[in-house]
């Protein structure tokens, strides 16, 4: 029989004005009993609370062991476990015929799955992702002590009934969970001061929109055959190659008046005033070949 299926049964009480020695002798049962017959205010009940929740230390531990991969610090939910120990204990009914342990294991683990719900995300994620990714957690633990080794994601899909693709999108989300500060050193790479100076680049769509500008500006300035080559290439997308093609002409002439053009129009458009050789000779010619 249950230690708490009758609470008829329980030996008599201990005086409620006897200290916390006298109770250490009381077994669970009686403390729950003893709980839950005092006020909240009463401090033995606190007594009787505090060593079930010694008694039971054991169990919010294995609870939280499932976590051990969060960035979160042990102790931290520990104490989230204690809450959803002190929970189960105050709402425990004896009478349905199981255990504390067996009542209060779901409300500890709710409790920690709370808290990682409401508390440990820095960014938005659905709330059936983020359940998910703490069922991946759990599946992993348990199955690590099962089969002796880590489980492969087929693994953990073929135990959680779902697919390969659900286990990877959890794994993407848990990411979210231990962000990486731009800032931050980087490890094995003595030459690299942060992860902020391996992220960026020169966009190349930058030379793109000074070509564009460059060219409404200092249009009529320009050759006939390098008007037609700035057009193909910028407007309609036309490759170097594809380019020789029409006009027939080279890729390597294409590239050379290309280049030619540009470099005649970006000083204009950065203000630079050392073109004056340029400036000599009037550029507008009938064609350009």
């Amino acid at each position: 029989m249950s230690e708490f299926a009758a609470v008829e049964r329980l030996r008599p009480l201990p005086d409620p004005a006897a200290g916390r020695q006298d109770l250490q002798a009381v077994g669970n049962g009686e403390l729950l009993a003893l709980a839950a017959s005092l006020p909240r205010s009463s401090e033995r009940r606190a007594v009787a609370l505090d060593l079930l929740v010694t008694r039971y230390r054991q169990l919010v531990w294995s609870c939280v062991q499932r976590y051990s991969r969060s960035p979160e610090p042990t102790e931290d939910l520990m104490q989230v476990g204690y809450v959803g120990l002190l929970k189960a204990i105050n709402n425990f009914d004896p009478a349905l015929g199981f255990s504390l342990a067996t009542y209060a294991e779901p409300c500890i683990t709710g409790e920690l799955k709370k808290h990682f719900r409401d508390k440990s995300w820095q960014l938005h994620v659905g709330r059936p992702l983020q359940e998910r990714v703490l069922e991946v957690r759990q599946a992993e633990h348990r199955l690590t002590q099962q089969l002796g080794r880590m489980p492969t994601d087929s693994d953990l899909a073929t135990d959680l009934g779902i697919g390969d693709a659900d286990i990877r999108e959890a794994r993407k989300a848990e990411l979210v969970l231990q962000p990486l500060s731009l800032d931050g050193p980087l490890n094995g790479r003595a030459s690299v001061a942060s992860l902020a100076e391996l992220l960026g680049g020169e966009d190349p769509r930058l030379e793109h929109m000074l070509g564009m500008q460059a060219i409404a500006r200092h249009w009529g300035e320009l050759p006939v055959r390098e008007q037609q080559i700035l057009v193909l290439y910028y407007y309609r997308g036309m490759t170097q190659a594809q380019i020789g093609q029409q006009l027939g002409l080279s890729q390597m002439r294409v590239s050379r008046l290309l280049a030619r053009a540009l470099g005649y129009l970006r000083p204009r458009l950065l203000g630079q005033a050392d073109y004056a050789s340029e400036a000599v000779a009037p550029r507008r010619v009938l064609t350009g070949a």
